[in-house]
């Protein structure tokens, strides 16, 4: 499907690999050199220990048993609550007990032995067992590294309204909330940068944990990041609203990291997504965001074994979630296929070697499509289905800003950076994020009323001229519903549209050189409004080298950018700006001056909406 960074082995997070472009050089993420204490051998989710709180306290838990090459894992599935009478089979058929969910009937196991399989599906009392890789479970497993800590560096970006928030509404929104600090989005993904200047004001550490292996490690630091995935993904659901950077769907609202990504791979196995799902549910989240599928399985058939566990197991805990009142958003995958005729898969195992096999609609992307999960497609800058987004009549929900192209979602990066990227993945926390306003001002609502809502205010988007897109005006296979709507969603009204003026001619910027671009604004009564909105589309490959400004018809200066973003690549953002001192009509001018050599670009379009 795609990696997390041009060039990586494929990772499972939902994001394309098309774009990745951070302020600076991103910090390198490796685990430290030292192992830390393993987390405790008990993993039903049990309440977090403080962010200070010392790993003495783990370290005094039973050790598991100890790693041997060749050790797989496998769910064995009983009935609810039913998990004690056949634990002590698990040994006596060649395995260990690595993590139980009772209440779900849910036995993590790892063995060495290659009829564990078929040798539990003999034991009274088991109803399915199915091995969760075609690999071997790292000896990390056993006693984890701690992720990197990296250095944080400051931002000189300011907030701006960026074609994403204002596409889906969520800058107006705001006025009506910014979302409930009582309100808790799970990231479930490859972990958050808790300290990024832009996510520590809304990180809540009491509630985060990681889950990679398939049990809770609940040590100060285990939820961090492992990979910029699980960090991007959180700034668009919940940036801070505090004048650096960016601005989050849902900027009053908490973030809890539960990282299921595992180091090196930053696969997201099974056992990993059922434990995120059980810390879900039992830590009180109202939205969980899930931009991966879980590995190694692109679809998971219910005619194999092992792959039906996997389904009925993720399956468990997903109810058991929103059994207490957590609702899952999830990214639709950027395949550009057909999930309602599935024909061939040829991206599973991706932790061993891939095989081209058959499949029919009987196999499912999950936790995608597994019901009650809220599945996300993909839009680019200006609404149309991106490229790569995964479609399909009846499975696609809903659709949100994943960018395409050049036009990424810029997010938050570990170590206090940012930088773009493209894919389902950024979709996904869109909605969530939206569904987090909504709980914000719901505080009642079932995640099912939550779900309606999103639908009920979408915003239709009719099928374009393609003929792979199925389905009405109102219901279809490219966007769902239609396309989210903040605004609408938390019973704001959209006023009425200003008069717009636009720029479409491009402009050349070379080095060392300053271009102007008009607009010759006419019709308007009065002044320029305070809330003046300049969208901006310049690309070029070194934005740290651009000052761009709005020039007023009298000549008055507002400084747009100024030389910020580094290597960035394009400004492509709307900008508001109090204008309101400024006569409207006249001649309006976009200024674009270059600063130095070797990077060159093009004003390729620009607009003003009064």
């Amino acid at each position: 499907m795609f990696s997390l960074i041009p060039g990586r082995t494929a990772g499972r997070s939902r994001t394309s690999a098309t774009a990745v472009a951070a302020l600076g050089t991103i910090v390198a993420l490796a685990a430290p050199a030292g192992l830390a204490h393993a987390a405790t051998s008990d993993t039903a989710p049990v309440a977090a220990r403080s962010a200070g709180a010392s790993t003495a306290t783990t370290a005094k838990a039973a050790a598991p048993a100890a790693w041997a090459a060749g050790t797989r894992a496998y769910l064995v599935i009983t009935a609810p609550g039913g998990t004690a009478a056949v634990t002590g089979s698990v040994a006596t058929k060649g395995g260990s007990v690595f993590a139980t969910y009772d209440a779900i009937g849910v036995i993590v196991a790892h063995s060495t032995s290659a009829s564990f399989a078929s040798s539990m599906r003999t034991v009274s009392g088991v109803q399915q067992v199915g091995a969760t890789r075609t690999s071997d479970v790292p000896a990390d497993a056993y006693d984890p590294a701690l992720p990197a800590n990296p250095s944080q560096s400051t931002t000189t970006l300011t907030e701006s309204n960026r074609w994403d928030m204002t596409q889906i509404k969520a800058d107006q929104a705001w006025a009506v909330t910014t979302g409930s600090a009582s309100v808790k989005v799970g990231v479930l993904d490859t972990g958050v940068d808790d300290r990024h200047q832009d996510i520590a004001p809304n990180f809540n550490a009491a509630d985060s944990a990681s889950c990679a292996y398939g049990k809770a490690d609940t040590r100060a630091g285990a939820w961090r990041d492992v990979d910029t995935h699980g960090t991007h993904v959180a700034g668009t659901i919940a940036a801070a609203k505090n004048g650096k950077g960016v601005i989050g769907v849902a900027p009053g609202v908490k973030i809890s990291s539960v990282r299921i990504a595992e180091p090196g791979s930053t696969l997201f196995f099974a056992e990993n997504t059922i434990c995120g799902f059980m810390w879900a549910g039992d830590h009180g989240f109202k939205v969980t965001n899930n931009s991966y599928y879980t590995d190694p399985w692109q679809f998971n058939c219910p005619d194999d074994l092992d792959q039906a566990a996997i389904i009925e197991g993720v399956r468990r805990a997903q109810e058991y979630a929103e059994g207490k009142g957590s609702l899952q958003v999830a990214a639709a995958g950027n395949s550009n296929y057909d999930l309602a005729n599935k024909t061939t898969d040829t991206a599973s195992p991706n932790d061993s070697t891939p095989v081209t096999r058959t499949i029919t609609n009987a196999c499912i992307d999950i936790p995608t499509e597994l019901p009650g999960v809220v599945t996300v497609a993909a839009q680019g800058n200006g609404g149309a289905k991106a490229s790569y987004s995964n479609f399909g009549n009846g499975v696609i929900d809903i659709a949100a800003p994943g960018g395409d192209g050049s036009s990424g979602v810029y997010s938050t990066l570990p170590g206090g950076k940012y930088g773009n990227m493209n894919g389902t993945s950024m979709a996904s926390p869109h909605v969530a994020g939206v569904a987090a306003l909504i709980a914000s001002v719901n505080p009642s609502f079932t995640p099912a009323q939550i779900r309606d809502q999103l639908g009920v205010q979408a915003t239709d988007r009719a099928c374009p001229s393609d003929t792979r897109c199925k389905g009405t005006a109102t219901k279809n296979g490219f966007f769902g519903e239609g396309a989210v709507d903040a605004l609408k969603a938390v019973g704001g009204s959209t006023p009425p549209p200003g008069k717009y003026f636009e720029n479409l001619t491009d402009v050349t910027v070379p080095d060392n050189t300053t271009v102007e671009s008009p607009i010759t604004v006419s019709g308007v009564t009065g002044n320029a409004p305070a809330t003046l909105k300049v969208g901006v589309d310049v690309k070029h490959t070194y934005i740290g080298d651009l000052k761009v400004d709005l020039v007023a018809p009298d000549g008055s200066v507002y400084t747009l950018h100024n030389r910020t973003g580094s290597g960035t690549d394009n400004i492509v953002q709307t900008y508001t700006v109090n204008a309101s001192s400024e006569v409207a009509n006249g001649v309006w001018k976009l200024r674009v001056n270059d600063n130095a050599s070797q990077d060159t670009g093009k004003i390729d379009a620009w607009n003003l909406t009064f």
